[in-house]
């Protein structure tokens, strides 16, 4: 991955260190450019960080090589891409997919699909998923194609700037005020299944009423943290299980997974910071429980 920058007025006389720490190159980065290969340049000399930059000045990082998953196999599967550039993919993710491979589905994941993806455009790099969804939800998945992007990914969502919106079909009628606050952690004897628990780690939940149907209440969901199973956990907790959850016990009745779609993503871009905003339409079968109605 190369870097480029132009040095602005304001940055005239700082020190390249600091300059490239201005534009988010972490120091774990320097180090590894320092002794995993990769170059900085400044207009196409290299140069060391005691540099003082001058206005103008053409500054360039050729981050190192980063080393691939061998045993992560790249398959070609349903990988409809939303957005990419040299930084970033973002796809929609179909229900019934894994996010990544586990002990019991080496294959057929969205790691394998992206994999496979870079390797159709000759790429061949790490793979970096920022927003990983449960295998039956849908939607909105966010990829840094880089170390360099995850890792500034990583600190604008810590600084809320990076916001994923959810849309959630529960059952009943939601009369419960936005938002849920309960802690949340393993259920005993399980490995998979949370619960509400005293003992647990903080979980925040925001909400919005859309629509309230005769059997099910239309909601959008925000979190502000990121806990295995939240929002299914947190319905379920207000007595309002999501639709098709049967590892929650929710009504199987209109739909066989999880009524829960990663609907909406905005979030300022890791290189140019430019503010972008994403939107995916819900899937078949979340449509065809609104047609039904």
């Amino acid at each position: 991955m190369k870097l480029r920058w132009t040095a602005l007025a304001e940055e005239n006389g700082l020190l390249l260190r600091t300059f490239l720490s201005h534009h988010h190159v972490s120091k774990r980065l320097l180090a590894a450019i320092k002794f995993s290969g990769g170059e900085i340049r400044v207009n196409n000399h290299v140069e060391n960080v005691r540099y003082k930059i001058v206005t103008g000045d053409i500054v360039t990082v050729q981050t190192p090589i980063e080393q691939e998953n061998e045993s992560l196999i790249p398959e070609i599967g349903p990988l409809k891409v939303i957005y990419e550039d040299d930084f970033l993919l973002i796809v929609d993710k179909p229900a019934g997919v894994a996010s990544i491979t586990a002990q019991y589905h080496p294959t057929k994941t969205m790691a394998n699909f992206i994999k496979g993806h870079y390797y159709s455009k000759g790429e061949n790099q790490a793979i970096h998923i920022v927003s990983r969804l449960d295998k039956d939800t849908s939607g909105i998945m966010l990829i840094a194609k880089d170390r360099y992007s995850h890792a500034r990914l990583s600190e604008l969502h810590q600084q809320g700037l990076v916001k994923r919106s959810y849309r959630a079909f529960a059952k009943g009628r939601i009369e419960t005020k936005s938002p849920i606050i309960e802690p949340i952690g393993r259920q005993d004897g399980s490995i998979m299944v949370r619960e509400v628990r005293s003992d647990g780690k903080y979980a925040e939940t925001h909400f919005e009423v859309l629509e309230r149907h005769k059997e099910w209440t239309d909601v959008a969901v925000e979190l502000k943290t990121g806990r295995t199973h939240q929002i299914r956990v947190h319905f379920q907790h207000i007595g309002h299980t999501l639709m098709g959850d049967d590892m929650y016990l929710g009504d199987m009745s209109e739909i066989q997974r999880q009524a829960l779609h990663s609907e909406k993503l905005t979030l300022i871009h890791p290189f140019t910071d430019e503010e972008m905003s994403f939107h995916c339409e819900v899937p078949a079968d979340m449509q065809a429980m609104l047609d039904r109605l």
